[in-house]
């Protein structure tokens, strides 16, 4: 199980901003433990995937004026 610290890090975001996502309800699914967060890395590897853009998706770069 990840604490929201280790999910953070490997997010490479703060723990301020995993709560952030969890609040706007876009953040992987936690389990409530007392007053504690965990993640499974299952879940979170889940979340992961079905977060990832598609290159073909992704918003194409605006070229430089000159």
């Amino acid at each position: 199980m990840l604490t929201v610290e280790d999910l953070a890090e490997l997010l490479r975001t703060t723990p301020a901003g995993i709560h952030s996502l969890r609040y706007r309800g876009e953040g992987p699914p936690a389990i409530r433990v007392g007053r504690r967060l965990l993640f499974d890395p299952e879940a979170v590897r889940g979340w992961l995937e079905d977060n990832t853009e598609d290159a073909s998706r992704a918003r194409p770069r605006l070229k430089a004026v000159r």
